[in-house]
């Protein structure tokens, strides 16, 4: 939905203001319009419309995650929101059915989620939030934003109160410092592959490409390109830092890092075990989808079948040391094998940067709350159990954040399967009471021996005594 919030919001206070509208957000608002007995709240979007990872909507391309990680279906499998209603309303429920899809394409949930936001109230896009203040005489906070036109250009500046707010400002792409000039410089064949299908004709056009990340993004992109190119003549490149071209981790107990369980016992270790544990934990979410390796395979065993290797090579173990434009269209890249410490150059006509993303800062965002805020011993934001910042006490409402914690919640703060759980306890804790009553125990792991509980839930199984404690 866009448009205009209603005039009468400058006076009246939103329960709930949310900033950015993807997944997360869209979750959030989507269960709050069915929190009984209401709930006023808004989300603000800069962008015209809803859209999600477009540059990456490669045909046959599906999401890593069951359909019932919808925004709702985990929280409240009855709202009139889930992506089974979403084909009803379409008339699609029953080739679905027939179907058998349990992994649904990234361009059906971009649909899905489209149609939420285009039915929700509350939801206006083309709104631009320039700042979030605390205002101590109204016990309020102030959300400044700038309403845009069509064409993105300031049209007007409005400024609403809420008694809390949710932050989903989401994502931004990453690239490696080595690859920034280049990458920045209009004319250079060089994109993120976050806007890979905008540019995939040039690519397609280029002499040689090379694609640079081992994870899910740079093997269906990799995928695409081999897929499009002669055989015999494909020209392709495929490095990575990483120690092999690995598959994700999908065993059902590895998949239980990314349930409320595991959530409660990671926010609750030491700041230093957190930051420790993250890296370490790449092929949770950082590895690839082993559908997508077993197709590169095939399609790489497929054109070896008359004679000959196809023109692809895929190095895995491989940093970019520094990278420069040669012969004006091309560009140079100086390798460092980490394992062999051996070194080497490569000239390509394209460069598509599976680099992944990096938390957006809200520094600017949240200026005016700075004098408010607490951090960890690296500068971070402090996000408790309940995903809210740690503010001053002076501050009576909340800020909640959503994809914004991993250094706190772990793996699964970024994780669409948990959206809708996070959603619903954001707003479980907001309105002091359980619109949506939440499980107990979502893990047949028991992480920790003692074992952390979520809020207010009681223990489910008896403590070990110290007998059994003792290591």
């Amino acid at each position: 939905m866009t448009g205009t919030p209603p005039t009468e919001q400058a006076d009246l206070p939103q329960d709930l203001v949310g900033v950015g509208i993807g997944p997360f957000n869209l979750s959030l608002a989507a269960l709050a319009h069915g929190v009984p007995g209401g709930l006023a709240a808004c989300f603000y979007d800069q962008r015209p419309v809803f859209r999600w990872h477009p540059g990456l909507l490669i045909e046959g391309a599906t999401l890593q995650v069951p359909f019932l990680a919808d925004l709702v279906t985990l929280a409240d499998p009855a709202s009139p929101w889930t992506f089974l209603n979403h084909l009803r309303s379409r008339d699609r429920l029953f080739p679905f059915y027939f179907a058998e899809r349990f992994h649904i394409q990234r361009a059906e949930y971009d649909a899905y989620c489209r149609w939420v936001a285009d039915s929700l109230p509350g939801v206006h896009f083309g709104h631009q939030v320039d700042a979030v203040r605390w205002n101590a005489e109204r016990g309020l906070f102030e959300v400044d934003f700038t309403q845009l036109d069509a064409d993105g250009e300031a049209e007007a500046l409005g400024r609403t109160y809420t008694r809390n707010v949710a932050l989903g400002v989401g994502t931004e792409p990453y690239v490696p410092e080595p690859l920034r000039p280049l990458a920045d410089a209009p004319s250079a064949p060089v994109i993120h592959s976050a806007d890979y299908l905008d540019h995939r004709d040039r690519l397609l056009a280029a002499e040689h490409v090379t694609v640079i990340g081992s994870g899910q993004s740079g093997a269906e992109v990799f995928l695409d390109l081999l897929r499009a190119r002669p055989s015999g003549a494909e020209k392709l490149h495929w490095l990575a830092r990483t120690e092999a071209f690995a598959p994700m981790e999908y065993s059902k107990l590895g998949l239980e890092h990314f349930t409320p369980d595991y959530t409660h016992y990671f926010h609750g270790l030491p700041e230093q075990t957190r930051g420790d544990l993250v890296p370490r934990q790449w092929q949770l979410h950082k590895g690839i989808d082993a559908d997508t390796i077993a197709a590169i395979h095939d399609e790489l065993y497929r054109r070896s079948l008359h004679g000959g290797w196809p023109d692809a090579v895929l190095t895995p173990g491989v940093t970019v040391r520094t990278a420069g434009r040669v012969a004006g269209t091309k560009v140079e890249l100086h390798l460092e094998h980490t394992q062999q410490g051996t070194r080497s150059r490569l000239t390509t006509d394209a460069v598509v940067l599976a680099t992944g993303y990096r938390e957006r800062p809200l520094g600017s965002l949240l200026a005016g709350l700075d004098p408010y805020m607490r951090t960890d011993s690296a500068g971070r934001h402090l996000v408790d159990a309940e995903f809210r910042l740690q503010l001053d006490p002076a501050v009576t409402g909340s800020v909640y954040v959503q994809n914004a914690g991993r250094h706190t919640h772990g793996v699964g703060a970024p994780d669409l399967g948990l959206a809708a759980w996070r959603s619903a306890s954001i707003l479980n804790t907001l309105t002091g009471k359980e619109p949506y009553p939440l499980p107990r125990r979502t893990a047949f792991t028991t992480f920790g021996l003692d074992r952390r509980e979520a809020p207010g839930i009681p223990r489910q199984a008896p403590a070990l005594t110290p007998l059994e404690t003792e290591v």
